[in-house]
């Protein structure tokens, strides 16, 4: 079931305010990452005429942002990563554990990321 409501719908109402209310703290990223959300496929980003072969029927088709943060753009990637992962897991209980390695460790686990992996 798809919700009525985007990410992007939820930006373009509130994003003014807050970026008010945050003025200073956030950066030059953050902002982008919100423009390019609120601005995907929207006239903003430009698009192009599709028509169809058959009976002619045009559909104008906005640009997408493509950024890497925005669902709409990164949705069919992410289902598609999930599921790869969804077949490397035993079909057991586990959980996940994450730790910080001592900083001399992590410099020679970082050139050797490989032989470091655990799974």
């Amino acid at each position: 079931m798809t919700s009525p409501f985007e990410v992007a719908d939820v930006f373009r109402r509130h994003a003014q305010d807050y970026w008010r209310a945050h003025a200073g703290r956030l950066g030059h990223d953050e902002s982008r990452v919100i423009s390019a959300i609120q601005s995907c496929r929207t006239a903003a980003l430009g698009g192009h005429v599709e028509s169809c072969d058959d009976c002619g029927a045009l559909r104008i088709a906005y640009n997408s942002c493509r950024n890497r943060h925005c669902p709409k753009c990164q949705g069919q990637a992410r289902q598609a990563w999930l599921a790869a992962r969804q077949s490397e897991v035993l079909p057991v209980p586990y959980f996940h554990v994450v730790f910080t390695l001592p900083p001399e460790a992590a410099e020679i686990a970082f050139q050797n990321k490989a032989q470091f992996m655990l799974c």
